[in-house]
């Protein structure tokens, strides 16, 4: 199984409406057939000095093994989401762990 974790940092100017269609090209990645698990959100109201809350959006994936994920970095949804919305990336920092 590997865990796919991206966290995204918009730029400042990133309207509210950009965000909900940001949000939405998320959720379209759960349409990947090797997606197993899927879960999008924003940082909980968790206050503790060990809890980053500064990003924006998080997206978690799981996979099957490494082919899996490797399948979903090339498909198409996946490309048509950083073509379109990249530019509204500030930072984005990934962990991906097995």
């Amino acid at each position: 199984m590997i865990a796919h974790h991206v966290l995204f940092w918009l730029k400042a100017d990133t309207t509210e409406d950009q965000k909900v269609a940001f949000r939405k090209s998320l959720e379209t990645l759960q349409n990947i057939e090797v997606v197993k698990t899927f879960h999008v959100g924003t940082p909980a109201a968790i206050e503790r000095a060990v809890v980053d809350t500064t990003y924006t959006f998080s997206l978690i994936l799981f996979f099957e093994d490494m082919a899996a994920h490797d399948v979903y970095q090339v498909h198409p949804l996946h490309k048509a989401f950083l073509d379109e919305f990249k530019v509204y990336f500030e930072k984005v920092i990934i962990y991906d762990a097995n």
